[in-house]
């Protein structure tokens, strides 16, 4: 069965995208088959995996406005090996029609996966940096919300908004929905403020945090101009190892799962 990963935090500059479009290149390496759907009007992962958003024929904003099919939208044939809903800010006009909506508004991303799901084991969702009508289709589409976060005061407050979205998220539409985990990004451990946020993860969070430490790599903000992963890019680089053990880590969390319940 998919298992389908909302890449959320309303805060932007955390490394959301980066988390998305890496983790997805790091699973695909491994083996597996993953769709990355970027929801975010900007089309930063769409970028990031090598395609030009301003030369879209179709897109998340058709898919979402139900003027294509799955199928026709996703691209696929990518150098990093993953398939790609792609997006641009023509996305904005299927947020607004979803505000507009009457019924269902919140259910359609859920609807259009589930006629692909089964051919993938991972997708991953790029969230837009805000608790919009798109995160919340997002939410609802997911099995887990995997949260990046720099390790810094005002991050901690953002964060409460999001987990009382998911709360609310949870009662009224997608009971099953779970914090998959909260990866530190950026991370500078010469930092005592980052050394301080990351024990109060820790304390809050326990083994809700993942154990993979994202660290400030040159070669991580490098590579999208070049529209690569950085396991492409540069696979030695720590950014790209990092992003490797995650998606390690993402695989033993998710069999560990599947386990307890068999």
């Amino acid at each position: 069965m998919s298992k389908i990963l909302a890449v959320a935090n309303q805060k932007g500059g955390v490394g959301k995208t980066t988390t998305c479009v890496n983790l997805a290149a790091a699973l695909a390496d491994l083996g597996k088959r993953v769709l990355v759907v970027d929801l975010d009007p900007q089309g930063n992962a769409t970028m990031g995996l090598g395609v030009d958003s301003r030369q879209l024929e179709q897109s998340a904003c058709e898919l979402l406005l139900g003027e294509s099919p799955t199928t026709a939208v996703i691209q696929t044939g990518l150098e990093c090996g993953v398939d790609l809903i792609p997006a641009n800010t023509d996305l904005t006009a299927a947020e607004v029609a979803l505000v507009e909506a009457e019924q269902g508004r919140e259910q359609v991303l859920r609807q259009c996966l589930e006629t692909v799901a089964d051919r993938y084991d991972f997708i991953l969702i790029d969230c837009p940096p805000s608790l919009s009508i798109l995160t919340i289709n997002a939410l609802v589409a997911a099995h887990g919300v995997l949260i990046p976060m720099q390790c810094e005061y005002y991050a901690l407050e953002g964060l409460t908004s999001l987990l009382q979205t998911i709360e609310g998220v949870q009662q009224a539409a997608n009971p099953g929905l779970r914090i998959e985990g909260l990866l530190r990004t950026m991370y500078d451990a010469r930092n005592n403020l980052a050394n301080e946020v990351s024990a109060q993860l820790h304390e809050h969070f326990g083994d809700r945090v993942y154990r993979t430490i994202v660290p400030r790599n040159v070669r991580v903000a490098e590579a999208p101009s070049y529209g690569e992963p950085v396991i492409r890019y540069d696979r030695r680089s720590r950014g790209a190892v990092a992003y490797l053990g995650l998606a390690g880590e993402v695989l033993r969390r998710s069999r560990q799962k599947e386990e307890m319940r068999a």
